[in-house]
Order: structure tokens, then sequence, then C-alpha cells
């Protein structure tokens, strides 16, 4: 019966500590921006919601999306591979945006009252390590 116990312990705390890593991308607000002298595109998400702005000046008015669960669910397992501490070091894997090949892009994570932010890149052609994320933030906008 003791060993019934603990295996049940175990396995029920084990679940606890993955719902609530799940929960913590609740409480983050990831912002992707990326624009060019004649394009502009700021997507945000936060708590299951996603806004995306196509106006610089904030003139237009957002419309707030809600995520799908499997869109949600998906997210969440990208973000929970991102280690935030390392963002502002990664290196970008191309250079178009520096001869206008490309739009200049930005990922920036708050998370826990601490903001996180990568050094810019080329839009399309994010760090491998936040590849999966931006690509999943980026086709949710396109929805």
């Amino acid at each position: 019966m003791k060993i019934l116990s603990l295996l049940f312990l175990t396995i029920f705390l084990g679940n606890g500590c993955d719902s609530a890593k799940a929960q913590d991308i609740e409480t983050a607000v990831i912002e992707y921006t990326a624009n060019t002298r004649g394009f502009y595109q700021k997507i945000t998400v936060k708590n299951q919601m996603l806004t995306v702005s196509k106006d610089r000046d904030g003139n237009d008015k957002e419309v707030p999306t809600k995520i799908s669960d499997a869109d949600w669910k998906e997210l969440v397992d990208c973000f929970k591979k991102v280690e935030l501490d390392s963002l502002s070091k990664l290196k970008a894997p191309s250079e178009k945006r520096f001869y206008d090949g490309a739009a200049i892009a930005n990922l920036k994570i708050t998370f826990k009252d601490k903001t996180y932010e990568t050094d810019s890149f080329d839009h399309g052609f994010p760090p491998k390590e936040i590849k999966k994320l931006v690509d999943t933030i980026t086709s949710l906008a396109k929805e």
C-alpha cells in the first residue's frame, strides 16, 4: 500500500509541475516585430490571445484573436524549449537585412517581470534556437 501511495504521489506531483510550466506562459508576453521602410508587422501573444498590428504608429485598431487549444499547446511546447537568458546572445544565420534583402526582426519576451530580447535578425530567417517558436507565431498571424 505504501508503494502504491508513493507511486500515486509521484505521478500526481510530476504532472503538477508540467501544468505549472504550461501556466507560466500565460503570464508571458511575446512580441515579434518585423519592419523595413515599407513594411511593419508586430505580433503580440499574451494569455492565449494574438494581436497583429501593421501600423508602426499604432493607429490601427488591433483585434485580439483567440489561439486554438491545439495551436496554444504547440506554442507552449516551443516556449519551453527556449532558453530565455541566452536570447540576447543568439547569432543571426543570415544578414539580408543589411542590404534590404529582408525585414529587420526582433523577438521580445516579458516573463516574470523580466524582459528578454534578441538582437535583430532577418524576418523569415531566425536563429535556429528560436526558429520553431518564431515560425509558429508568424504562422498564427497569417491565419
